[in-house]
């Protein structure tokens, strides 16, 4: 792939990510559902060879703070943490089986609840709604379906 392809693969996964984020759910299934940018963005991090990897990641969770309307970098600095840890896997993500891809799917999620819920505690104090923490459970959950659809787009 040209590195056209791998912007344009970006840009269609990324308005993949924020229309399925959009979508309105019932409360309780909306806060326990997965980081949608950050599964999709994991797999254009490990199935393409991209430059600019945490510059594109820190304007994807700024995009991400203005469509939400939060914290002004929040969702950015998660991102960009969280991908740095998918980076650092991405040599043992090609050979692993699809259940050691959903674990690093669920540690990188687990990072960007950690530092997304620091900053939220930091801004506006302890009050978030405890489902959120099913959130990386349903993201490692999902990878198999999001990395077939994802490869299927890629074709």
């Amino acid at each position: 792939m040209t590195n056209s392809n791998h912007f344009f693969l970006l840009v269609k996964i990324s308005i993949i990510a924020f229309i399925i984020g959009a979508i309105s759910l019932p409360s309780s299934l909306e806060l326990a559902s997965p980081f949608w940018i950050l599964s999709f963005f994991s797999y254009w991090l490990i199935y393409s060879n991209g430059k600019n990897i945490f510059t594109s990641a820190f304007i994807l969770g700024i995009l991400l703070d203005i469509i939400q309307g939060g914290v002004l970098g929040q969702n950015a600095l998660a991102l960009v943490l969280s991908s740095a840890f998918i980076l650092n896997v991405k040599k043992s993500f090609f050979v692993s089986n699809l259940t050691t891809q959903q674990v690093y799917i669920f540690l990188g999620s687990v990072i960007y609840l950690s530092v997304f819920l620091l900053v939220h505690q930091l801004a506006q104090g302890l009050n978030f709604d405890w489902l959120i923490l099913l959130s990386p459970f349903t993201g490692a959950i999902l990878w198999p379906l999001i990395r077939s659809l994802l490869a299927k787009l890629k074709q």
